[in-house]
This record gives structure tokens, sequence and C-alpha cells, in this order.
């Protein structure tokens, strides 16, 4: 069968058998794969995708279903060179160590932030609740997405004078 959709501000048709994931479309078809492949039960989180700006997990999601859709996937949060303040807040404060959960957990923040410029810790540990990390214990994704709800795309990118000296500081 025939799919079309938009991945990633691109338009992309193919033909697909119609049992495929769209993880295995995203990964194997398409060749983007920041998107992880974990446990196909739904259960780890890892296979995080945007359909429409809403978080799904892609290992139980047929392609077909997918058609006519817009998928955003890890790659495609970067506008260019400049990093969505979601993959800079993981960068500044630490927020992966393998690596393997971080695409689904980015997505996940990406439509939190989208939903709630300002969310609580509470509220962004119930957002990610849904998705495993066996690395960090949470605090530094926490402490990610906060960093990113604190400078969202498009705002001044100077940096104050404590911010200076505590990065100068770090490195």
């Amino acid at each position: 069968m025939q799919i079309s959709m938009t991945i990633n501000g691109t338009d992309v048709t193919r033909e697909i058998e119609p049992r495929v994931l769209l993880v295995h479309f995203i990964r194997d078809d398409l060749r983007l794969t920041g998107t992880h492949w974990g446990c196909d039960t739904t259960n780890c989180g890892t296979c995080v995708v945007l359909m429409d700006g809403q978080p799904v997990k892609s290992c139980t999601v047929l392609a077909a279903m997918a058609d006519g859709h817009t998928i955003t996937t890890v790659e495609g949060l970067a506008n260019g060179a400049t990093l969505d303040p979601v993959q800079q807040g993981f960068m500044e404060e630490h927020g992966l160590q393998c690596g393997f959960c971080t695409p689904g957990m980015m997505l996940t923040a990406r439509a939190l932030l989208d939903h709630n410029p300002h969310p609580e810790p509470l509220e962004i540990r119930e957002a990610i609740s849904g998705q495993i990390c066996r690395c960090t214990g949470y605090a530094t994704i926490v402490r990610s997405i906060q960093w990113a709800a604190a400078h969202p795309a498009g705002a001044n990118a100077e940096t104050s004078p404590s911010e200076s000296t505590e990065h100068e500081v770090r490195a």
C-alpha cells in the first residue's frame, strides 16, 4: 500500500507492507535512526515521535495509521544548526547518560512545552512517566526540561553575567 506523510518538514511517499510499524518505517525505510526501538509493548517510550504535535509510541502505531499526518522525530527538532531549547537543555543540564531514552524524552518534553510553556516539576515528571530511563534517576532530565522552559526558542540568546560565570566555571 502507498502512504504519504510529512516527516520533519519533508513530504514522503512510499510503498509499504500494511503491517509495518511506524518505528520500523522511520528507522528502516527512511534511515532516521534517532528514533529508538526498545520493547514493542509501549513500556519503555524510547520510540516516541510526535504525530501532529502529540507524542505517540511508534512501536505500536502502524505506518499506515500515520498516512496524511505530520511526524516529527528527534532529527527534526533542531532548526538547521540551531538546537531546539529541549536539546540544548539536555546538554546544559546533563539530561542523558547512555542516550537510549533521550530522543523519546526530548520529543515528549517538546510536546509538553508546546502545551504548557512553564510546567512545574511534578507536571514534567507526569509527562515523562511513560518513559523509562535506567541511567539518570530523572532529576537531570527534569532539570533539562526546566532549562528549556526558561529558554524558549527565539528568546534573547544573551546570558546574564551569573550564567556566564557559571558556564566558565563548568568548562
